[in-house]
């Protein structure tokens, strides 16, 4: 298919299964000691994936007539001689009706209305139930699919293929005919090809010069399902009779059928243009614009002057309504699990491929802290090129394109791809100008304003700026209060400057709005263990391991915490010095030794002794002691004391630093400069 076309699969919902399957890295992660250029989240939080093609939508198939009449039998405005009857193949299909309807054949006949919509969903193709507007139709079987639907396999099911011994493959066109480069075609259907039975019909064609012939060849490949050459048809008859407003609606049927809707709506304005009264294109518009979810453009076309509406569209254009109505409601009021609930039924009862529901959801998802299975729901959308309509349809007072790049800005910007972000809001804001809504500004103005913090604050860390970085991301969470990267590079900047508990802080907000963000439970993990909170050290580590198995530095960190977490038993308490002798032993033990000289009358030592039991709890590798001056007047002598309380701190023997009347901020981060 040609790449300035649009695509629309859209699955109704997310599966949990499908969730699960995604897996997730740290783009630039690194341990929290290392100050080298991963030290911060400068991108995603996850691994950016590309998206994944979804499924075409399931293709539908009108009956054909032969060179008269419409679909119904009853003329409704003005009929067009050799037009394709039956306005389903706009319409998602049912099991069994992948060919064009022959009411001769019991079991082949179907009302112009949808039946229940088969959405693919990457997984499988499953019926989605009706609510509110469906035609009654009964289940369809699920061995059964519907003609058109491309699979994993990348073929294009027939009916009842799933039953069937033999199976015919598919190929991707060359473009070599009208219809784009890469559009899927039956080996053996698609023009181009070396097929004998396609090179028939191409011949065929070229040698035809009366374009109800080469129609008649086209809607005689529309029955038998050969939709490309269909196509390949249909273009022969119209570049013979160019105003032919009947030929143009009959392509519209075979792009339809192929799941090319905005092509179809393209063919279909087209017809309508060179006869406004032709009722057919009308309907068929209507029953295209249903499935792309845009309401008062269906309208439009389904209730013309002087014409009686199809009962079954009108249903659904009035369920579409009601349930468009009632997300805008519940948008309004940031009940957003009403909103998925009303996008859901709207997807289910056929807008199957409407780019701007999806998005809804996805918003909502947004909104509800759940950004992996918001970003999975966008997935689903294909890059947005501009759309040729009749008049833009809107969701909530804004262009739907530009909606739908306004929600993509923002979970872009949410997990951390802040130049897509902008890309995203500014296109939003090109294609929405004229109205100059406040949403759309918003938007933009927000995410502009969140990776210019971003990005100051990357600078100020590098540079090793670390307080003023800190302000920096804070400015950022002032226009993004719910951006966990600006919380987790936040909290590297309070990890750098010591400030163990506020970095711990900010990596629970970052953790409560994106549980699975790697870095910043590797951030608190390293925090907890500033913190001699070893327990919950060793608890965010054991996670991190299962996460990351292959991480050798997670798992000497996750040892380090365990012995940390065994020895607290050894030293949870201030240990008295009272001999020389005991002093000296003392001195040499492994790792670092805190002394405390001390005098019970004193009561500077007596305010501090609580905090130095704190520390000796908080920092379990850490011994501490105490001497008290008055009953060890020889140790205190010899270390020459002069005034209490005194900190001295031995490493192998050797005085590494001495602090006399220090503070408890200087004290701990005096020990916590030679734990680093």
């Amino acid at each position: 298919m040609s790449s300035h076309y649009r695509r629309h699969s859209l699955e109704p919902s997310i599966t949990g299964k499908f969730r699960d399957s995604l897996s997730f890295q740290r783009d630039d992660d690194v341990t929290i000691d290392k100050p080298d250029f991963r030290e911060l989240d400068f991108g995603s939080p996850m691994i950016q994936r590309g998206y994944s093609s979804a499924a075409a939508t399931p293709a539908a198939s009108g009956s054909s007539s032969s060179s008269s009449g419409s679909a119904s039998g009853k003329p409704s405005g003005r009929s067009h001689s050799g037009e394709l009857s039956g306005l389903t193949d706009t319409s998602p299909v049912k099991p069994g009706s992948g060919h064009v309807n022959r009411s001769s054949k019991q079991g082949h006949r179907r009302s112009a209305s949808a039946g229940t919509p088969l959405i693919y969903s990457g997984l499988g193709l499953s019926p989605v139930s009706s609510r509110g507007g469906g035609s009654g139709a009964t289940s369809p079987n699920l061995g059964v699919l519907p003609t058109g639907n491309i699979c994993p396999s990348g073929r294009i099911l027939k009916t009842g293929m799933a039953t069937r011994t033999s199976v015919r493959h598919e190929t991707l066109c060359t473009g070599t005919a009208n219809y784009g480069h890469g559009n899927i075609i039956r080996s053996g259907g698609g023009v181009g090809s070396n097929n004998g039975k396609t090179n028939h019909a191409a011949t065929r064609a070229a040698e035809m010069s009366d374009p109800e012939e080469v129609k008649k060849a086209g809607n005689e490949m529309y029955r038998k399902g050969r939709y490309a050459d269909a196509l390949a048809l249909y273009d022969r008859a119209i570049s013979l009779s160019p105003d032919n407003p009947a030929y143009r609606s009959n392509r519209a049927a075979a792009l339809a059928a192929s799941g090319r809707l905005e092509e179809a709506v393209k063919e279909c304005l087209e017809a309508v243009r060179f006869d406004p009264c032709y009722a057919r294109a009308h309907k068929r518009l209507a029953s295209l614009y249903l499935r792309l979810g845009e309401a008062e453009n269906a309208r439009r076309h389904l209730c013309l002057s002087g014409q009686c509406p199809d009962q079954a569209d009108f249903q659904r254009l009035q369920t579409l309504e009601k349930q468009l109505r009632l997300c805008t409601e519940a948008r309004k009021i940031g009940d957003w699990r009403t909103v998925i609930s009303e996008t859901d039924a709207a997807i289910a009862n056929g807008a199957d491929s409407s780019p701007q529901l999806v998005a809804c959801k996805a918003e909502a998802l947004l909104r509800l802290h759940q950004i992996k299975d918001s970003d999975l729901c966008l997935s689903s959308i294909p890059r947005l090129e501009h759309r040729l309509t009749q008049s833009p349809a809107k969701l909530f007072g804004i262009i739907c394109d530009a909606y739908v790049l306004c929600v993509q800005a923002q979970v872009d910007m949410a997990l951390g791809r802040f130049e897509n972000a902008v890309v995203k809001a500014e296109r939003a804001i090109t294609i929405d100008h004229s109205n100059n809504n406040h949403e759309v500004v918003s938007v933009l103005n927000n995410v502009k304003n969140v990776a210019k913090a971003r990005t100051s604050g990357n600078e100020l860390f590098s540079s090793g700026r670390y307080s003023e970085a800190s302000v920096a991301y804070g400015d950022g969470l002032k226009f993004d209060a719910f951006n966990s990267v600006l919380y987790c590079n936040r909290a590297a900047c309070w990890f750098k400057l010591g400030m163990w508990e506020k970095s711990v802080d900010d990596c629970n907000q970052a953790l409560r709005i994106q549980p699975s963000y790697t870095k910043a439970l590797l951030r608190r993990a390293a925090s907890y263990g500033k913190l001699g909170r070893w327990e919950d050290a060793v608890r965010d580590y054991e996670v991190l391991r299962k996460e990351l198995p292959g991480d050798s530095e997670v798992a000497e960190s996750l040892q380090r915490a365990k012995i940390a977490l065994s020895n607290l038993g050894f030293n949870n308490e201030v240990e008295e010095v009272s001999t020389l002798d005991k002093f000296k032993t003392a001195t040499l033990l492994p790792g670092f030794s805190v002394f405390h000289f001390k005098s019970s009358s004193n009561r500077q030592s007596e305010a501090i002794s609580p905090f130095v039991n704190t520390l000796c709890l908080r920092y379990p590798l850490v011994h501490f002691f105490k001497v008290d001056v008055e009953e060890s007047l020889a140790l205190a002598k010899a270390e020459s004391i002069k005034k209490v309380p005194t900190f001295k701190i031995y490493k192998k023997g050797e005085k590494v630093k001495e602090m006399v009347c220090p503070s408890h901020q200087l004290l701990e981060d005096s020990v916590t400069h030679f734990l680093l």
